[in-house]
């Protein structure tokens, strides 16, 4: 059997009390939780009105999928849910098992059930990183219910797994642990190892920030601690000093990425540029292209800026090529003058809804002709058949404006260009209700 530890272990039953001061058994497996109700920070699956609280009690244990972080329990739940149901608890990792570990697995469930009437919840740790084919395995022995699949990931189901393996089983999302978790966590490696841990309370919250919401890297942390000689009790920068902040999770190339590209993009969008300068920092450490950011800014600027400020468009560009001229990180101060600009300005997506709608116009009308009278007429002959007649140079006009019709002939004048009344479109909306009048009164 294939065993994984996430936050608090594996399959292996938890150790009599006597066996947990054993010194060579990480602090993390000593404290692996025995039963449900001691797993922190999931109460929304675990508490009284809990999904998987609700499932044991009517003894109906469905195929699930475990999405969350590293650190959050998955494989604990996975565990302490067999032994709750009373199924016989398997588990497999996708990074080192392949298809012929997965049928072993399955056969042997399927003569233990036929035999006993034993069930198997199967644990498949890291599920997503099975191929299509192979989780499209899983389908016949869940369907039939020769096992319970729990399946563990950190990457978005959606994107990750079959939509016909996600069909047949209930995703649930286990959350990062928060602050009150993780500090219940470090109340029980207390009272484990009998020894305080050498830190002021502002450098026990900044131990807790550092996990990052990650039991696991918190409780490592902690024996780190424990083993230092001497007494000295750390402050914040000292603890800082001596231990190293988990890295956040972020990935150029998955859901993370478009996660916080996303929460960029909304919090300029909203005007918040205090939150648009924090996720635009969160790509940066994170080891994001500053390129890619420089390009999204810009589209932001065409699309959500457009022209209640004609100046957005020009900054990003200028922006982008500053980048590009010194280089990290003196190029990303440009940037992050960009972020606040964008964030600050005021705000329209009436080109870009306007837009758009000229295209889906541009679709649906097929080949309309321009109006003989906006045509030019190099050639006799298309001087005789009309081109160009009748057409009004608007340089001409009194006020440069002709009030001539420009749309195809036939087609109904169909306004796509609404612009707001903030900043720059406001007195763009003023000149063209102006226009829209003229054209009104020359016509009549």
């Amino acid at each position: 059997m294939t065993t994984s530890s996430d936050l608090f272990g594996d399959e292996a039953p938890r150790p009599a009390a006597s066996d947990r001061g054993a010194a060579r058994r990480p602090l993390a497996d000593r404290l692996r939780p025995a039963t449900l109700g001691e797993v922190v920070g999931q109460p929304h699956l675990l508490g009284a009105e809990g999904a998987l609280s609700r499932m044991l009690e009517r003894g109906a244990l469905a195929s699930l999928i475990l999405w969350g972080g590293p650190g959050v329990g998955k494989t604990t739940i996975a565990r302490l849910l067999a032994e709750a149901a009373g199924l016989r608890f398997v588990q497999l990792s996708a990074v080192f098992s392949g298809v012929a570990d997965l049928k072993r697995a399955f056969d042997e469930a399927a003569r233990r059930l036929a035999a006993t009437a034993e069930a198997t919840l199967l644990f498949v740790d890291e599920i997503h990183r099975f191929n299509r084919a192979q989780q499209d395995g899983f389908l016949p022995v869940v369907e039939t219910g020769t096992v319970v699949l729990v399946g563990a990931t950190t990457e978005n189901p959606s994107f990750a797994l079959n939509g016909a393996l996600l069909s047949r089983c209930q995703v649930l999302v286990l959350r990062r642990l928060d602050d009150a978790a993780l500090e219940a966590l470090l109340a029980r490696a207390g009272r484990e190892t009998g020894a305080p841990l050498p830190l002021t309370p502002e450098a026990r919250a900044t131990l807790r920030a550092m996990a990052d919401g990650d039991g696991r890297y918190l409780l490592n942390m902690v024996e780190q601690l424990l083993s230092l000689e001497g007494s000295e009790v750390l402050d914040p920068g000292g603890l800082s000093a001596l231990l190293a902040r988990r890295a956040g999770l972020y990935d150029r190339d998955r859901e993370e990425h478009y996660n916080l590209i996303s929460a960029l993009h909304k919090s300029l969008r909203g005007s918040d540029p205090d939150a648009a300068l924090y996720w635009f920092a969160r790509m940066l450490a994170g080891g994001e292209d500053p390129r890619f950011i420089a390009r999204r800014l810009t589209r932001f600027a065409a699309e959500d800026v457009g022209l209640a400020d004609p100046q957005a468009l020009p900054l990003a560009i200028a922006a982008w090529e500053t980048y590009e001229r010194l280089g990290s990180p003196e190029g990303e101060l440009a940037l992050a003058q960009l972020v606040v600009h964008l964030g600050t300005a005021p705000k329209s997506n009436a080109v870009y809804a306007a837009f758009k709608a000229a295209m889906r116009a541009a679709k649906a009308t097929g080949s309309l002709a321009p109006p003989t009278h906006i045509l030019n007429a190099p050639t006799a002959l298309m001087k005789r058949i009309g081109y160009g007649e009748g057409y009004e140079y608007d340089h001409d006009a009194e006020d440069g404006f002709s009030g001539q019709d420009y749309m195809p002939a036939g087609m109904e004048r169909e306004r796509y260009y609404r612009p707001t009344r903030r900043g720059h479109e406001a007195e763009i909306a003023r000149r063209l209700d102006s226009w829209a009048a003229l054209r009104d009164s020359r016509r009549s």
